[in-house]
């Protein structure tokens, strides 16, 4: 791999993780502050939290987002616990819908959609149109992004350093760590898995039985995107705390259980045989499976995990409001 071809990937990646965040931006001007009305008003109960979150998420496209806004209901005394427990796990969701996104080839439109989104953008004045054309921008300079990324990466199969580096990530321990480290400092997950989607397609991360480099790697990205909900919690009061503990706490007890399961059960087999031929997919099936699960497995203990985390953080001394 050459300068210039570190220079093409990283320039991928900006291009990447800007089309994401015009595409974020867009989806939540579009949608105005009704958002924030929904989380606000319709999480009377853990299952509509749930469903609530992942709409919400759907649409920002972002799950840190949501957490975020949750956070600040909860320190407001706008949401209790129970109902932050929902709209976490509804959030968790709804975030995957990118990866399902990204998983469709369709960098060769990408060219055309960024077209059709920024002329309009140079000549109309109108927010909401704006707002519209911003998503389609941002979509094909996403795939964009997404498609030099994956050929700057090609050579990297013919490094053997690199492919040495990448054989470390195939223990369980290695794979979350680092990918949730990696997530943590890019803090957003649906990024970090889009580029996990783009390695596993350029063949550098296995996704198969015995190379699941790749999934440990998507569940560590799901640990380290709670890093943006704990740093929105630290000057929170002890609630919003808790809540920005919640997050961690259900995302590291599913990525464990998980990281057990992958090693006794065949769950890459299963999540390949779906998608064969497509690891860009596989990458996005697994993460859509294991935030479904986690939520079926973990809604029912809502009570159980709010006692635990309230017992990890303790209320302050001082009176809050």
């Amino acid at each position: 791999m050459t300068i210039f071809d570190l220079f093409t990937l990283l320039g991928g990646l900006g291009l990447f993780l800007y089309g994401m965040d015009m595409m974020g931006k867009g989806l939540e001007s579009a949608a105005g502050n009704r958002l924030k009305t929904i989380l606000e008003k319709l999480t009377t109960n853990r299952i509509m939290g749930v469903l609530v979150g992942m709409l919400v998420t759907c649409v920002i496209q972002s799950s840190s987002a949501t957490t975020v806004l949750v956070v600040g209901f909860v320190n407001a005394g706008l949401m209790n616990l129970p109902q932050a427990f929902g709209v976490i796990l509804g959030a968790n969701i709804g975030t995957t819908i990118t990866a399902q996104i990204i998983a469709f080839d369709l960098s060769q439109w990408a060219p055309l959609f960024i077209i059709i989104g920024v002329v309009p953008l140079l000549f109309s004045k109108k927010q909401s149109i704006q707002s519209y054309f911003t998503i389609v921008a941002g979509f094909g300079i996403l795939f964009f992004g997404m498609n030099t990324m994956s050929t700057s990466m090609a050579p990297l199969r013919e490094s053997e350093w690199f492919l040495s580096f990448i054989s470390s990530f195939e223990n369980p321990i290695m794979g979350i760590l680092v990918g949730a480290i990696f997530t943590a400092i890019i803090q957003s997950s649906s990024a970090s898995i889009g580029i996990m989607q783009a390695l596993a397609a350029s063949g550098i991360i296995g996704v198969s039985a015995g190379h699941s480099a790749g999934l440990y790697l998507v569940l560590g990205a799901n640990i380290g995107t709670c890093i943006t909900a704990v740093l929105a919690s630290t000057n929170g009061n002890t609630m919003a705390k808790r809540a920005a503990a919640i997050h961690v706490t259900t995302k590291t007890i599913g990525a464990i259980l998980f990281g057990i399961l992958i090693a006794i059960v065949p769950i890459p087999e299963v999540v390949a045989t779906w998608s064969p031929n497509d690891p860009a997919r596989i990458i996005a099936n697994f993460h859509t499976i294991f935030n479904v699960i986690n939520t079926i497995v973990l809604l029912p203990f809502c009570r159980p995990i709010i006692k635990l985390v309230s017992k990890m953080i303790r209320q302050s001394k001082n009176n809050e409001e």
